[in-house]
């Protein structure tokens, strides 16, 4: 059973231990590309919230972001930053003018570089916040599987609570399934205790019905969230990929009874964006997956204009960009 939906503590759901790779399974998956396109393109009209839900939304919005930095001029004091900025997402003003002071609300997340695990280690103690490192040849994935193997082995000893990898696309491209599940039942074995991000990078899969397969692999590999994409490729999180995602997470929860998480990244920059992409999880898997536990957002910018919006709705104007700095 799950919690109330507005709780913000773990749900203290059973970790998605895999199964065999079931091929016939894999082989029977169909997607009506069209039927996928028009659901999407109606949802955003056909789904939104105002005012006092609006604000309560995008409160929930913030506590399932990973915030992220994942830029080659990283250095440790944006980090830090960084770190300050998911112990404190929201202006403690804004807070008490929406009574909400009493939530203690944190991001999700805050996802970096192997190099920088242990510096945001650092900078998280005494929260409860998980560091999750980015692994196994992010973004491409192609160095040799046992470095691979070894940087999440690193990222795990230095203190990640949780593994974003990515995966060798050349398997699902040429249809090599039980290549891809071997991968990534290594990879969770690397991890240990450690939860498993399965970044499917879903512009360079070619084609829906792939990506709802590849979903279903990296979930009976042992997947504990399956995620769009790096946020490097030319294409990152749409609403249509979401939505195959999704439907591949809800198959498997009703054959195994095992949930899986969810994480779109790349390109969700707007308040109203992550609105879209919460209420496609309450309508598609239901209230468990509006909670951190299983649903992530993969992004940067995207705490700036939530707050912006918030401020908004506080006093009716909004504000200018540096008004909710970072740190």
């Amino acid at each position: 059973m799950c919690m109330s939906a507005s709780a913000l503590t773990s749900l203290n759901l059973p970790r998605n231990p895999g199964m065999p790779l079931d091929l016939d399974w894999v082989a029977q998956v169909r997607v009506n590309r069209s039927a996928v396109e028009r659901r999407c393109a109606t949802h955003p009209a056909r789904r939104s919230v105002k005012k006092d839900w609006q604000a309560a939304w995008l409160l929930r919005a913030i506590a399932c972001i990973d915030l992220t930095t994942l830029g080659g001029d990283d250095t440790p004091g944006n980090v830090q930053r960084l770190c300050l900025k998911a112990r404190h997402p929201v202006r403690q003003d804004l807070l008490e003018a929406m009574g909400a002071q009493g939530l203690h609300l944190t991001t999700g997340a805050i996802c970096v570089y192997d190099a920088f695990v242990p510096t945001a280690v650092t900078a998280l103690m005494g929260s409860d916040i998980p560091v999750a490192a980015v692994s196994a040849g992010f973004p491409a994935g192609l160095n040799p599987l046992e470095l691979r193997v070894k940087e999440i082995e690193h990222s795990v000893a230095a203190g990640a609570r949780e593994i974003d990898i990515v995966i060798t696309r050349a398997h699902a491209l040429t249809q090599n399934w039980q290549a891809l599940y071997d991968e990534i039942r290594l990879f969770r074995a690397a991890c240990g205790d450690a939860h498993l991000k399965t970044i499917l990078e879903t512009g360079e899969l070619g084609t829906l019905k792939n990506v709802m397969k590849a979903s279903l692999v990296a979930m009976m590999a042992g997947a504990d969230f399956i995620k769009t994409s790096t946020g490097k490729a030319v294409t990152n999180a749409t609403l249509p990929v979401s939505l195959v995602m999704l439907r591949a997470i809800r198959e498997y929860d009703e054959r195994t009874a095992f949930k899986v998480g969810f994480k779109p990244a790349g390109g969700i920059r707007t308040a109203k964006q992550s609105l879209d992409w919460l209420l496609l999880m309450k309508d598609e898997l239901g209230d468990c997956w509006v909670h951190p536990d299983l649903f992530r957002i993969g992004a940067s910018g995207l705490l700036t204009d939530i707050e912006r919006q918030l401020e908004h709705h506080v006093t009716g104007q909004y504000s200018a960009v540096n008004r909710h700095a970072m740190a």
